[in-house]
């Protein structure tokens, strides 16, 4: 698989989707967006799409597959089947850094086709160095919704005003890129200068709180999923609570539409 390698927590913090579900329901968590698990399966969607049947209602999928080959949109239409909301995209060198040079392949435009067309949130792993890129292709495909993962990795050591991280906030007037908010953006937030108190208020001055999506990332960070939960709620805890409304909740739903339609269908019934 390109640029893909097994990760230490495959091993060290395996767990299936029986274990997710009681994580969850320990946190008092309800509903979440599944996320292939890249570096365990590959492009092997399989045990996604399995948890998908098992517990409809609960989830949706973020899928993963090899956008390169021919037939990567059947695959798409078929996880789409499946009930996948989302895609991801792996951008890791295997070296610590991200190529995203993949992005700009003519072979991927019938993908962002796809994604526009049906309403798929594509997901990206880049750092400050991909931002250029990451806003070419955003402003290329308005209609898709791109998610960088642990909030495209700033560097916020400097504290406010954060100048370091000038290139993810440059980002702000690209209404179609979101931020997802791990365990690892939370422990960023107190290193050097920065603190929490100053972080996420700005976070949400510069790309309001629609923009922001709290993500679990269990169990590929460590410490367990209620863990993890709360120390989002800390350092969340100096946004309003209509924000945090939304970075537990609502951003989620506009970026996989199948929880939504779950909660209409189930409010029908």
């Amino acid at each position: 698989m390109r640029g893909v390698k097994p990760s230490h927590w495959t091993v060290a913090r395996p767990v299936t989707i029986e274990g997710l579900i009681a994580a969850m329901d320990e946190a008092g968590v309800a509903k979440a967006a599944l996320v292939q698990a890249a570096s365990c399966y590959s492009y092997d969607n399989s045990y996604l799409c399995d948890s998908l049947a098992r517990y409809p209602g609960r989830y949706t999928g973020v899928g993963f597959v090899d956008v390169l080959r021919p037939d990567a949109v059947e695959k798409i239409r078929r996880l789409m089947r499946c009930g996948i909301s989302g895609l991801r995209l792996f951008t890791a060198t295997g070296t610590g850094g991200f190529d995203l040079s993949m992005l700009e392949d003519s072979r991927l435009l019938p993908i962002w086709d796809l994604c526009s067309e049906a309403g798929l949130s594509m997901a990206l792993q880049a750092d400050s160095s991909c931002m250029a890129q990451v806003a070419a292709l955003a402003r290329r495909f308005p209609e898709v919704k791109f998610i960088l993962d642990h909030a495209g990795r700033p560097d916020v050591a400097d504290g406010p005003p954060y100048k370091k991280a000038s290139s993810l906030f440059g980002l702000a007037p690209i209404e179609n890129i979101y931020l997802k908010l791990t365990s690892r953006i939370m422990v960023d937030s107190r290193l050097g200068k920065a603190s929490p108190e100053t972080l996420f208020p700005r976070m949400v001055d510069i790309f309001g709180s629609h923009r922001l999506a709290w993500g679990s990332n269990f169990p590929a960070s460590e410490g367990g999923y209620r863990e993890n939960l709360e120390q989002a709620k800390a350092c969340l805890s100096y946004v309003a609570e209509t924000d945090r409304d939304w970075i537990f909740g609502q951003t989620a739903l506009k970026l996989y539409p199948r929880l939504a339609e779950q909660d209409a269908a189930d409010s029908i019934r």
